[in-house]
C-alpha cells in the first residue's frame, strides 16, 4: 500500500486510510510501535511490555556493545 507523506500542523505525518485501520483494529488515537527491520520499517500496533523490551535491548547493547562484537565472531 502506497501512503504519501503529508504536513500536518508543523510537523509531517502520513494518513492512514480507513482501510489500512480495519485491517490493523486501530482507531483515532491508538498508538504504533515502528520497528526497524533488516527490510525496513515494521509498524505495529504499540505493546508498552515489548516497547520496554526494545529499550532494554537497545541499552544492552549500546553498554555491551564491544562483549557482543566478539561473540558475533
Amino acid at each position: 500500500m502506497r501512503l504519501k507523506i503529508t504536513t500536518i500542523g508543523n510537523s509531517a505525518g502520513v494518513i492512514l486510510p480507513k482501510e489500512l485501520l480495519a485491517r490493523l483494529r486501530l482507531e483515532k488515537g491508538d498508538e504504533l510501535f515502528a520497528l526497524e527491520t533488516p527490510d525496513g520499517i515494521r509498524l505495529c500496533v504499540f505493546d508498552p511490555t515489548l516497547a520496554r523490551q526494545m529499550e532494554v535491548a537497545e541499552q544492552v547493547m549500546r553498554e555491551d556493545r564491544q562483549v557482543l562484537h566478539k561473540l558475533a565472531q
